[in-house]
């Protein structure tokens, strides 16, 4: 069984989404861990920012072509850091 499997299936281990599982951790869990995560997402989406500017002038058009034309692979990004997030606060959790 494929972690897709796992999230999206009606037997699946987690039933939903990795988006609305995430979030009932994040509503759930210590709030601590969360904070300490979305910080880190946070200070990563600036680091990669400012990575970008340093590359790209029209940062915020860039932005959304890439939203438009690599929509599938920016899904399976999400669902990868959806994921991975969740993975952080839940080993920390325990």
């Amino acid at each position: 069984m494929t972690i897709n499997e796992l999230f999206n299936d009606d037997d699946g281990m987690f039933m939903g989404t990795p988006k609305s599982k995430f979030f009932d951790i994040v509503f759930n869990a210590n709030r601590n861990l969360v904070e300490e995560e979305l910080e880190s997402l946070i200070e990563r989406m600036c680091a990669l920012e400012l990575i970008a500017e340093e590359i790209e002038e029209n940062l915020e058009q860039k932005i959304q072509e890439i939203t438009f034309t690599k929509s599938e692979e920016l899904e399976s990004k999400k669902f990868d850091t959806f994921v991975n997030s969740m993975g952080n606060i839940l080993t920390q959790n325990e």
